[in-house]
């Protein structure tokens, strides 16, 4: 079992400084058995952040939120969700469930933030609402969302037992990254207004199951992140029982752009 205190200290030496800004990834399960449940792996990062420090996660929402327009429901779900489904709430509505318990859980935490996005960032710290402020509806992936903020800021990212293909930071590269042929995505999310609900449309470049582009080999963001770990010398460190890995966000961008770029065009 593992200590909140011997958490923070294992997050120290894996490189994290008072001050900084993580975007983290989280495999609660990898780390083992924790005393006094999942809060206290986020409350531990925290510690060995500091006051000065800031923690994000990705953290967007539950299934059909997002999923109307995206071709990858039948017409007659798609009827289905468009006449019941709920609107969304920035404050409210769940975590999507593949992101993890912790995503919930630090949600949810008081204090933590979220900008008014279907593309839901939380966070929490002096940071926090620089990085989610008001950015552009479409393409809040890219240029003046919460990814380009938290890169300019000299973020860091942390994989702690996490599926090195489920970075959500490269779909900023591939927002930003100029290469022909980007699929772009359109979907409805809902939305109260008065009494009744809007379905608005939201622009992204794809960031769904088939990518952003037609030549994206399996598993490419996996592909990606261990070949920057590698020509970085960077082999991660323990976190609990998990393995763990700070990484530069400016640093991959630097590196994975290139390689997106070059891929697209093979």
């Amino acid at each position: 079992m593992w200590s909140r205190a011997e958490l923070a200290a294992d997050f120290r030496t894996l490189g994290v400084s008072p001050g900084d800004i993580v975007m983290l990834h989280a495999s609660v399960r990898s780390v083992g058995e924790v005393a006094g449940g999942p809060d206290q792996i986020h409350l531990a990062l925290r510690d060995a952040l500091g006051s000065d420090g800031t923690l994000m996660m990705y953290v967007g929402c539950p299934s059909y939120y997002d999923d109307v327009g995206r071709g990858v429901l039948s017409e007659a779900q798609e009827r289905e969700v468009l006449a019941k489904h709920p609107p969304f709430d920035p404050h409210t509505t769940r975590s999507a469930r593949s992101h993890g318990v912790l995503a919930e859980f630090f949600r949810t935490y008081p204090g933590t933030q979220v900008n008014h996005h279907i593309i839901r960032f939380a966070a929490a710290g002096p940071h926090a609402s620089g990085l989610l402020a008001e950015h552009p509806w479409d393409f809040a992936y890219g240029t003046g969302g919460p990814l380009e903020r938290f890169r300019v800021f000299g973020g860091h990212i942390l994989l702690l037992g996490s599926d090195h293909d489920e970075v959500t930071f490269l779909h900023h590269v591939e927002h930003t990254a100029d290469f022909p042929d980007k699929r772009i995505a359109r979907y409805l999310v809902p939305y109260q207004a008065g009494s009744g609900i809007v379905w608005r449309e939201v622009q992204e470049v794809n960031s769904g199951g088939d990518g952003a582009h037609a030549k994206w080999p399996d598993r490419f963001f996996a592909q990606i992140v261990d070949g920057f770990l590698a020509k970085d010398g960077n082999r991660g460190g323990r976190v609990g029982d998990a393995t763990a890995y700070l990484i530069s966000a400016q640093g991959l961008y630097d590196f994975a752009r290139p390689v997106i770029e070059e891929t697209a065009r093979s």
